[in-house]
């Protein structure tokens, strides 16, 4: 992989440890182009967006930032599952972001992720300068949160790679049909920690526990309002087999927001892995539009 990639830790306000992955093209030149700060998934680490922060960062010798939140990757898990929450992580997101010094970035926000930087946008004015919301958007759909609910924190026994990327296709290979195999040995390395005894889950199973309390018939939040506030572009890329964002909401984002583009990612589900050409390219164009803007 080109480019440099660092490894830093940032401190959470009560003091644990939170890990940022840093990426530039590794020339030693000054980085002038915006950074992009990349915001995971629920359950996803950092390290899902080092071919896209590659991508990135040679092109135009841009600082790419793809952080883990507490509980997750490089992070600290914590002794209560209860701050696994939105407040928590926000108040994390700010700490990295400060130690950093970055006041103002592109924003790449995975799922959980993308729900995040809307929250950022309408907190903090100048921070956002544009997202690229995947595969999430103002309104979820109850079906997709719900068969997450149903794999989330749990793991059979997997001894190798080679098992974990059958496992994963067993589970996710019908959302994913166009996903060749060295993609699925990325999702399935980025997804698992070796031990001695076992592969483990890259994050706490503890996660498992902040949908214990779903209920796919109640109302879920609604991010409508901050989404349409949004004063920047916005890239809102879909999964075409996605069962989280419906191709009604991303259709209506367009409709609801004039600076909302959107695309979808063709043979892949909840949520897009930015790891086929035409969806880096579809990023990376998106933000050298913002570049050249006045």
């Amino acid at each position: 992989m080109s480019g440099k990639l660092q490894s830093l830790f940032f401190q959470s306000s009560d003091g644990l440890n939170l890990h940022a992955l840093v990426q530039d093209d590794g020339s030693g030149r000054e980085n002038k182009a915006t950074p992009v700060v990349c915001l995971p998934g629920l359950t996803r680490p950092a390290r899902d967006f080092v071919v896209l922060g590659s991508f990135l960062s040679a092109r135009a010798n841009r600082r790419v930032v793809s952080l883990d939140y507490r509980g997750r990757g490089g992070s600290d898990w914590d002794p209560d599952w209860r701050h696994y929450d939105f407040p928590t992580e926000f108040a994390d997101i700010l700490a990295v972001l400060e130690g950093l010094g970055i006041s103002s970035a592109i924003f790449v926000g995975l799922s959980r992720g993308g729900l995040h930087a809307l929250t950022l946008s309408g907190a903090r004015a100048g921070l956002v300068k544009a997202m690229v919301l995947n595969d999430v958007g103002p309104q979820l759909n109850p079906a997709g949160l719900l068969r997450i609910k149903g794999y989330l924190g749990q793991l059979p026994l997997l001894r190798n790679i080679d098992e974990a990327v059958a496992y994963y296709k067993q589970i996710l290979g019908p959302f994913y049909p166009a996903v060749p195999d060295e993609h699925w040995r990325f999702f399935a390395q980025n997804s698992l920690n070796a031990t001695p005894e076992r592969l483990r889950l890259s994050y706490d199973p503890q996660l498992a526990r902040t949908l214990e309390s779903f209920d796919p018939e109640a109302p879920l939040p609604d991010f409508w309002p901050q989404f349409v506030a949004v004063n920047a572009p916005i890239l809102a890329l879909r999964g075409e087999f996605s069962d989280v964002l419906t191709p009604e909401v991303h259709a209506e984002m367009a409709a609801r927001n004039p600076l909302c583009q959107t695309f979808v990612a063709s043979g892949q589900g909840h949520a897009p892995l930015l790891l086929d050409l035409p969806t880096l390219e579809r990023i990376a164009e998106f933000i050298d539009e913002i570049e050249a803007a006045p």
